[in-house]
């Protein structure tokens, strides 16, 4: 009934009404950010902050699409709880530091190998060794700069975003010359995550597409959910760096 009103009178009534609806949908996934944050962020801060995206995903949600509306906007949601994070900036320096050089090794390795550099290569790249990058991608992922959640950007264009539910190919919609860029984009991202190495691959899978959690995807794996949160996180920097040659870059952390 409250999809109807809005959808016929996109009133602010009706999308209050909505927003309320939904509310715990918020809740649920400024929860789920927040699990992997310090004490010190208020997790009203990211329910706040997810509103936001809630709002965002209700005015452009489109039901012809056959996508759930609950699919369409989590992505959108988190998006938002990241980009307050971001305006915090309480990630720390040295943390940010260390994902670029971890990237920029990676972007370099598969340059010169053509292929996925393994963590060794990765490590001896960086000087250090498997014990250490392994602890440094645990920091990483503690900080949560690195999502794929977060919206990937068409820099030097029209500014259009693109959440990971959107790299999904709406084989019914219509395809319209204006929206080349979008589409080129969610190709590209699509193609990024068909060539991770296996396991990375099956991690996004399920933690983005079946929405497991890190625990749940360890007990599939058979490793621990430290290790889960490691391959996730080099899984998301390998992204980064394969499209950030490219005309669109990920908007994670810097």
């Amino acid at each position: 009934m409250h999809w109807d009103r809005w959808l016929l009178h996109q009133s602010r009534t009706s999308r209050d009404h909505l927003i309320v609806h939904y509310s715990p949908l918020v809740k649920f996934v400024a929860g789920r950010v927040g699990a992997g944050l310090p004490s010190s962020v208020d997790p009203g801060d990211l329910v706040s902050s997810g509103v936001f995206g809630l709002i965002d995903a209700i005015e452009r949600f489109e039901p012809d699409r056959g996508v759930k509306f609950e699919t369409f906007a989590a992505p959108r949601i988190r998006g938002a709880i990241y980009d307050g994070l971001r305006q915090l900036d309480w990630v720390p320096r040295s943390v940010r530091s260390r994902a670029r050089d971890v990237e920029r090794a990676i972007s370099e390795l598969e340059a010169k190998l053509g292929r996925a550099p393994n963590d060794e290569e990765i490590a001896g790249k960086l000087g250090l060794t498997q014990d250490e990058l392994d602890d440094s991608l645990t920091e990483i992922s503690r900080s949560s700069i690195a999502a794929l959640d977060e919206l990937w950007t068409v820099q030097g264009g029209t500014g259009d975003q693109v959440a990971l539910i959107d790299t999904i190919e709406d084989t019914h919609g219509p395809a319209p010359t204006t929206a080349l860029d979008r589409s080129e984009m969610k190709e590209m991202i699509a193609d990024s995550i068909s060539r991770l190495p296996e396991r990375e691959k099956l991690v996004i899978t399920l933690y983005y597409y079946e929405e497991l959690t890190l625990r749940e995807i360890g007990e599939v794996l058979g490793v621990t959910e430290s290790r889960v949160s490691q391959l996730h996180t080099k899984a998301i920097l390998r992204l980064k760096a394969r499209l950030s040659g490219t005309p669109v870059r990920a908007s994670l952390g810097d």
